[in-house]
């Protein structure tokens, strides 16, 4: 072999060596850069479906989860509860839910899809207040003696029935938000998603 077959030899596998290190380089920095334009985890949970257990909420309970950084409402309606529906539709100011605010199958006297399991936005559409659970019936910390329960807004007085309907000459304009949702399964709900036939 030849001195100058040899220095070609050395010089194309340092060139290869030199070529293989850069390509590995390139790639170890631009996975930093691709990783950045990807949605983050949180940004990922903020928009996305979430999948709630709701075998636990006994009648009369409500749990609150969190969906694209709401505060949403689970609340297990009791026969009572529902009782007060019907009589409250010449006190709410949308009793059939007219203005779109809850899905389709959703858009009845109870505004959700079984009649007991109501699931709604805890967020006063006044001015974006967190209202507060007054589930006892009758004069409670200030509330009229015909007050059948429901829902407070403590910062400007809008009152919501069980079924998140707002009272007439309130400030809250609208009804409570009902979000998207469908039941997986009895005791299983998901929350930002409406599917077929649910």
């Amino acid at each position: 072999m030849s001195t100058m077959s040899k220095v070609d030899g050395d010089r194309r596998r340092l060139i290869v060596a030199t070529a293989a290190v850069g390509g590995v380089g390139a790639v170890t920095a631009l996975i930093p850069f691709l990783s950045s334009m990807l949605p983050s985890e949180r940004a990922k949970a903020a928009g996305a479906p979430v999948e709630v257990d709701i075998g636990s909420i006994g009648p009369g309970q409500m749990i609150t989860v969190e969906w694209r950084g709401k505060p949403v409402w689970i609340l297990n309606r009791t026969q009572d509860m529902l009782d007060t529906l019907p009589q409250l539709d010449n006190a709410v100011a949308d009793p059939k839910s007219a203005v779109d605010l809850q899905p389709e199958i959703c858009k009845n006297e109870t505004r959700s899809i079984k009649p007991n399991l109501w699931v709604a936005v805890g967020i006063c559409t006044h001015l974006g207040c967190s209202p507060s659970s007054k589930f006892k019936k009758g004069a409670d910390e200030g509330m009229a003696s015909d007050w059948l329960g429901g829902f407070l807004c403590p910062c400007h007085g809008s009152t919501f029935d069980y079924a998140g309907r707002v009272y007439k000459n309130k400030p809250a304009p609208t009804n409570l938000e009902v979000p998207p949702h469908t039941y997986l399964t009895d005791t299983r709900i998901l929350i930002g998603e409406n599917k077929k036939g649910a």
